[in-house]
């Protein structure tokens, strides 16, 4: 699903709105990601870097959070925003449409909230998401479920149990994760530790 997000101050207004904390559960949704203190976390379409602070401190002082996103706008309001906020560990970072530009064995999590539906090529895309996992890794999706009152129309949403297909195809260990979002799901897939 095709959508451009090229105005961040437009778009703060709809991703940070103070009333997303209570259906999205930003705490239940860092917890489920599990990052390792002083571990590496990538937000794959992080938008405005809703977040970015909750993930900087999972993983500490001595850890790093990268926002990703495709929109040069988001990334520029992502670095405002860590700056202000004093998020000395996040980095953001303006990828493609076809490579989240992670480097191999780099990330100990992944996490992509409200996005999956929107990347294109999945089958080509997720085995570079489960290349950047270091062993014992893990990817975290979250995204709308087909019953939502939220998100895009329901024929552009992906049930979770493609997302695990998904992940399991390319090479992750998925299963749907225990929560109690409102209107979405979360799967989780983990890099095997040789």
């Amino acid at each position: 699903m095709p959508h451009r997000f090229e105005d961040a101050e437009q778009w703060t207004k709809v991703f940070d709105e103070p009333g997303r904390d209570a259906w999205q559960k930003p705490d239940e949704v860092v917890g489920l990601v599990a990052a390792p203190p002083g571990g590496v976390v990538a937000d794959l379409g992080a938008g405005t870097g809703y977040f970015l602070g909750r993930l900087a401190r999972a993983v500490g002082p001595k850890g790093k959070v990268i926002g990703l996103d495709v929109e040069p706008d988001m990334v520029r309001f992502m670095t405002e925003r860590a700056k202000r906020d004093g998020l000395s560990s996040v980095e953001a970072r303006v990828v493609a449409p076809d490579d989240p530009r992670l480097e191999p064995a780099s990330v100990d999590r992944i996490l992509v909230v409200d996005t999956w539906h929107h990347i294109g090529g999945r089958d080509r895309y997720v085995p570079l998401l489960a290349r950047a996992l270091r062993a014992g890794g893990a990817l975290v999706v979250v995204d709308f479920t087909m019953e939502s009152r939220r998100g895009p129309p329901v024929r552009h949403r992906i049930a979770p149990e493609q997302v695990v297909a998904e992940l399991t195809a390319a090479g992750l260990t998925a299963t749907i994760a225990a929560e109690s979002l409102p209107d979405q799901y979360v799967v989780r897939g983990v890099r095997a530790t040789p």
